[in-house]
């Protein structure tokens, strides 16, 4: 199991997001840093952004190019923002999109 992963979907094809750039970084001393980057396959996937050994708790951040993915978006980034605790390792958080809304959840 991956420590934090994602899924993209776009629900306006009913197929996965192949090609976003997709970012993770971790808030600390109160600034954002980088922990990874990667760009989802062809199954819409970033299996593994940060292996288990290194999600530590606290507050992380996943940012999708999603501009950069559909000709034209009311939304040209999504970003998602959520708390790692400290007794589980695993995170995997899946973006369903479309050129005109989102969502997300906790996937297992």
């Amino acid at each position: 199991m991956s420590g934090i992963s994602t899924h993209v979907l776009d629900t306006s094809l009913g197929r996965p997001a192949a090609g976003v750039a997709v970012t993770l970084e971790r808030w600390e001393l109160d600034a954002w840093l980088a922990c990874a980057s990667d760009t989802t396959d062809a199954d819409g996937r970033c299996k593994e952004l940060l292996a288990p050994a290194n999600v530590l708790a606290g507050r992380y951040r996943l940012t999708f190019a999603t501009g950069d993915y559909f000709e034209k978006t009311l939304y040209p980034e999504v970003a998602i923002t959520f708390d790692v605790t400290a007794d589980a390792a695993n995170y995997h958080i899946p973006l369903l999109l479309n050129p005109f809304g989102y969502t997300t959840y906790r996937g297992s």
